[in-house]
This record gives C-alpha cells, sequence and structure tokens, in this order.
C-alpha cells in the first residue's frame, strides 16, 4: 500500500520520497501542452544517473519534450513506493560526453537494447534532466 507525501518548497525532502527517487523506474510526468495551455500527464520511466534524475526515450519527436522545451516547469508523480507529487524543471541535455554517460548507465540497459546503437541513441534521442528541490 502507498502513502501519499508531498513536496515542502525549498525543505528537505521526506525520507521515503528520497528512497523512491533512488529506487522508482515508472513514473508519471505532467506538462504543459505548448499549444492548448493545458496539463498533459504521461507514464514514462525516470533514471538516477549518480545525482541526476534523467528522462530519456528511444530516438524520435516527443510532445513531452516539445511541451518542456516550450515551458520547462513539470511536475514528477511517484507512484510506486510511495505517492507523491514533485514540482520540478527540466532542462534538456546536450551535451554529447553526458548522454553518452547516461547512455552507458547500468540503469539505461534497456534503451541500448531496443536496436539503436549508442551512436544513435546519443545523437537522436530526447533527453532531460529534472531538477527538484531538496534534491540530491
Amino acid at each position: 500500500m502507498s502513502e501519499e507525501h508531498g513536496a515542502r518548497a525549498g525543505g528537505p525532502l521526506d525520507p521515503a520520497v528520497r528512497e523512491a527517487i533512488e529506487k522508482d523506474l515508472t513514473i508519471d510526468l505532467t506538462t504543459t501542452g505548448r499549444r492548448s495551455g493545458q496539463p498533459r500527464r504521461i507514464e514514462i520511466w525516470m533514471l538516477k544517473v549518480g545525482s541526476r534524475i534523467v528522462i530519456t526515450g528511444t530516438p524520435g519527436p516527443r510532445d513531452w519534450l516539445a511541451n518542456l522545451r516550450a515551458d520547462p516547469a513539470c511536475v514528477i508523480h511517484l507512484k510506486e513506493r510511495i505517492r507523491a507529487d514533485l514540482p520540478g524543471h527540466a532542462h534538456e541535455i546536450t551535451d554529447p560526453t553526458l548522454r553518452t554517460e547516461v547512455f552507458e548507465h547500468l540503469e539505461a540497459h534497456w534503451y541500448r537494447n531496443q536496436g539503436e546503437d549508442l551512436e544513435t541513441l546519443v545523437a537522436e534521442a530526447p533527453m532531460v534532466e529534472i531538477t527538484i528541490d531538496g534534491w540530491p
């Protein structure tokens, strides 16, 4: 059974929230629609690479990335170990060295097994880092 947890603006994160960020993979992500201005919520995977919270995908256009380019404010909804809504901001990762580090990380193994070589993933996959108050 999950328990509802909230984020405290500017304060430290609850230990249960920190553990969920460290260990959970599946989250919901809410962005603001770039044309509609309406909230758009999707299920997606979150990777932790060192202290970074990263969202990526296989190569191709993604509405969530277009929305975050237009308005980087977002909400990460934890839903595995606990339930918590964490306001954040996205920053697109464009540096090839950092993108390579993300895709070489153990947590990114699924993406490397989808038929794309590492060079294609680094060059073409959508990728953002999410910052959350109180993290790391």
